[in-house]
């Protein structure tokens, strides 16, 4: 069987480089001055082993960076202890998402009393007054230099390295000077715990705790929304018997298990106080990705991408997108209004349109939690088989939910990444800008930055690389980086 392009070299071994000029196909807006960074695995493979899936890998950071209508970059791993081993000793040191060590009975025992967690940030990249962090779903997130791509050194959202995962989309609200993010605390007695930072401290993350919420099989959960007014914890049926975590017998994400008789649930907490409003009951549905909230009236309106169940997660094992007939499920932007009183207390969602979308974006220092927000940028299928092979923009329309449409950007044998939006200083338009994505030409062996307008979702501009840049995830564009 022969394996597919994209296989090989998006999810193969990535060289660390730095271009002083790279070149570009049409005209980089003058005005497009700043740089973007991106994380993703750098590598899938250690010595004679493979990470098992596409979450797993070990961290590399790139950074474009746009001046004068010029592009250069750069990337560089993460120096972490899970990267030390596998250069010097060849070997998969520590437990991934889907990837755990080569350990004996033995050595799986003592792990419960010496537990060691990845320190691998390579899934979200944010900024906390003037620290750059990679963010990974375990307590530890990796501060990094913009400049230079070199790590600083580590911190973590929690004071434990054990029993903690965290939600690797914080959000940060400018106004209020402070960010907010979800860990998970496994125990006899488990909890959801927002945690609160003061970007006044300059980024810190020994915040305090704002609001806690006690369960018994926790679930999943890789992001959370945020109003105004309310934090949002969309709680799915994707559910953990704690001791299994606590034991680390098999991979983290394996401990898990689909109930979809206990339907989906949203707690409702508010900002200011972190006391619990209210929860409220939904048909059991799955989903990685929050794309904002707002409050309306005495209603939050929920917006999300959303699965009918957590297949998507065993899609992207490598053994399977390997298989002929691989199929990946595509997520739906999908709205839930959920009320902070009155009504029976069940909802359900409302599809904003029917294109296939994940990795979801929009203008979210300008736009998020208002309701005018309308444009989701994201990766989608043009069928079921193979990877995401385009680019989407979706206008979710109008307050009476007219003006809605969909437009596509996509070419044969590519498969683009997260698009990140950049707007235009001064901008009064939402979708004024244009929106950058990291590129896989599968044909070519090679990967290209692509700058779309963001208004007309049509190519103005590409820097084309010499080499593949690896299937990742999430990034920002920052002007100060």
């Amino acid at each position: 069987m022969t394996t597919p392009d994209f296989l090989t070299h998006g999810f193969g071994d990535s060289p660390e480089v730095e271009l002083d000029d790279v070149p570009v196909r049409g005209i980089v807006p003058d005005w497009l001055e700043g740089t973007l960074l991106r994380n993703g695995p750098g590598t899938f493979q250690v010595g004679e082993r493979r990470y098992r899936h596409w979450f797993d890998g070990l961290a590399m950071l790139h950074r474009f960076t746009l001046q004068g209508g010029r592009v250069s970059y750069a990337n560089r791993f993460l120096e972490t202890k899970a990267y030390s081993a596998a250069r010097d000793d060849g070997r998969i040191a520590y437990p991934e998402f889907a990837t755990d060590p080569c350990r004996s009975l033995f050595a799986r025992a003592m792990a419960v009393f010496d537990p060691q967690v990845t320190d691998s940030a390579k899934v979200n990249i944010t900024r906390l007054a003037e620290r750059y962090l990679a963010l990974a779903e375990t307590p530890v997130q990796v501060e990094f230099d913009p400049q230079t791509l070199k790590t600083v050194g580590v911190d973590s959202w929690d004071t434990s390295t054990f029993g903690r995962m965290t939600t690797v989309h914080p959000h940060v609200d400018g106004d209020r000077g402070e960010a907010v993010n979800l860990v998970v605390r496994y125990g006899a007695s488990s909890r959801y715990v927002f945690r609160q930072v003061d970007l006044a401290d300059g980024g810190a993350l020994d915040g305090t705790d704002l609001a806690t919420r006690r369960v018994a099989k926790p679930s999943y959960i890789h992001s959370f929304g945020m109003s105004g007014r309310y934090l949002v914890l969309a709680e799915f049926p994707l559910v953990v018997n704690p001791i299994s975590l606590l034991l680390w017998l098999r991979p983290y994400i394996e401990n898990f298990r689909w109930e979809p008789r206990r339907g989906a649930r949203f707690h409702l907490f508010d900002r200011e106080t972190g006391a619990h409003v209210r929860t409220l009951r939904a048909p059991a549905f799955f989903a990685f990705h929050h794309v904002n909230a707002y409050d309306d009236g005495d209603d939050v309106v929920v917006d999300l991408v959303g699965y009918d169940d957590a297949d998507i997660i065993g899609a992207f094992y490598l053994h399977r997108l390997e298989e002929p007939d691989a199929r990946i499920p595509p997520g739906t932007l999908r709205r839930f209004r959920l009320p902070v009183r009155g009504g029976d207390g069940t909802v359900t969602g409302e599809e904003l349109s029917p294109t296939g979308i994940e990795l979801p974006s929009l203008d979210y220092d300008r736009m998020n939690t208002r309701p005018d927000q309308r444009y989701v940028y994201g990766v989608g299928l043009s069928g079921e088989r193979g990877f995401y092979d385009r680019l989407v923009k979706i206008d979710t329309g109008a307050a009476d939910g007219s003006g809605r449409s969909t437009k596509i950007w996509s070419e044969p044998g590519c498969y683009p990444g997260e698009g990140v939006f950049a707007g235009r200083p001064g901008r009064e338009r939402e979708d004024d800008g244009v929106v950058l994505s990291v590129v896989l030409d599968s044909e070519r062996g090679t990967s290209f930055l692509l700058v779309l307008d963001a208004e007309g979702f049509t190519e103005i501009a590409r820097a084309e690389l010499p080499h593949p840049v690896l299937l990742g995830y999430h990034g920002r564009y920052d002007t100060s980086a």
